[in-house]
């Protein structure tokens, strides 16, 4: 039997904001080109968690890790990791869109400059094919020097889904990215997540339990920090092996 390959592998994970332990011994596998789901209640660990993952957690003062996080086999908080480069390979999009003040064309463009890429060329592929990839480039063709603030809520997350694209990532980190969209716009982000995992691995923080149902392939449910239950999402939401995720799940708690 062929051993399940491994993308992101955590062990014995523990992570403090001071003298608040916000992640206690967190195990968990997940693997490629598949949609990861973190449920449970606010303040259980989820954003912490997948902030582990690319080292966001790096910039905040008072922070304390101790554990492994594994890429590929690799610790990525070993002391010759460069936390730039696991950035360019885990991107990241955040609960509310942050287009930034420029262009559709020079937000596409940024990523790849800032490695030193200048080549016009070069630049319009990489910035039609994010744009193809995150389903946008069909409603931006004929505006791409227009301002990306003057895009609809939905449209500047799928922008800024493009830009993350735009630098090769291997795997995409969402944190919450359609709370603050309405349910059209949600849809389209759904879709979007089913696409992109043929060609990359996502793990998405949600709070909305019918959409980890609709758009993962495996669900792992959060409480208090402690990594409770994880497995294949049909297998959770319909058999969850541990009590505290069947009352969460049935909205009996949380």
């Amino acid at each position: 039997m062929s051993k399940e390959k491994i993308i992101i592998k955590t062990k014995n994970l523990n992570l403090w904001y001071d003298d608040n332990h916000a992640l206690i011994d967190v195990n968990l596998n997940m693997q490629p080109n598949k949609v990861t789901a973190l449920i449970g209640p606010s303040g259980c660990g989820k954003s912490t968690l997948i902030r582990c993952f690319n080292r966001m957690n790096d910039v905040i003062t008072g922070c304390k890790i101790k554990g492994q996080v594994e890429y590929h086999g690799e610790n990525i908080y070993g002391p010759k990791v460069d936390a730039v480069e696991i950035r360019k390979k885990i991107g990241m999009v955040f609960q509310k869109p942050n287009p930034f003040p420029k262009s559709i064309y020079e937000n596409i463009a940024y990523g790849p400059r800032v490695q030193g890429m200048n080549n016009k060329k070069k630049l319009d592929k990489i910035v039609e094919k994010s744009l193809k990839d995150a389903a946008l480039w069909e409603e931006v063709k004929d505006r791409l020097n227009d301002s990306a603030m003057g895009l609809s809520g939905g449209q500047q997350q799928r922008l800024c889904i493009a830009r993350s694209l735009a630098i090769e990532p291997e795997i995409i980190l969402m944190d919450e990215p359609c709370s603050s969209l309405d349910p059209i716009a949600t849809a389209k982000i759904e879709d979007l997540i089913n696409e992109l995992k043929k060609n990359y691995t996502v793990i998405i923080v949600t709070h909305n339990m019918q959409q980890a149902a609709r758009v993962s392939d495996y669900t792992a449910y959060m409480y208090l920090g402690k990594m409770i239950e994880y497995g294949k999402t049909k297998q959770i939401f319909e058999k969850p092996k541990e009590d505290l995720t069947e009352k969460y799940i049935t909205g009996r708690f949380g």
